[in-house]
């Protein structure tokens, strides 16, 4: 007997809620390097916006935060990778980005890695 399953497929979006979205926006743009994919009216006066990079097809939402909800200060979960780990942090630190002193070199199989906090204190992890 055959079991018709349906999954899921890719994973679309990561929803991070911001206060600023302009501001928001113009950090994930102009220093960590994203394209804005759509940004369009919402609700109730609020706007949805994504940014995404290159071809690839999940993306992050600058969302407003839920009614009753702050935004800000959150540990996103959200890894970046990059080819080369020295020559992006230091672009991102010459930039006036907040990101670790150093690039974490744990050896074995854990990649090189440091993280960064975005202009609401929202953290993301960046690996080699």
């Amino acid at each position: 007997m055959s079991v018709n399953t349906t999954r899921v497929n890719k994973i679309a979006t990561v929803i991070v809620p911001f206060a600023n979205q302009d501001g928001a926006l113009e950090f994930y743009v102009s220093k960590l390097g994203f394209e804005k994919r759509v940004d369009v009216p919402f609700g109730n006066g609020e706007r949805w916006i994504e940014v995404g990079l290159g071809d690839q097809a999940t993306t992050i939402a600058l969302a407003p935060p839920p009614p009753g909800s702050e935004a800000g200060g959150r540990e996103t979960g959200i890894s970046l990778q990059t080819d080369n780990i020295d020559a992006y942090h230091a672009q991102l630190k010459q930039a006036g980005v907040d990101v670790d002193a150093e690039v974490s070199r744990m050896g074995g199989p854990v990649p090189p890695m440091f993280w960064l906090r975005d202009p609401e204190g929202n953290v993301l992890m960046v690996i080699q």
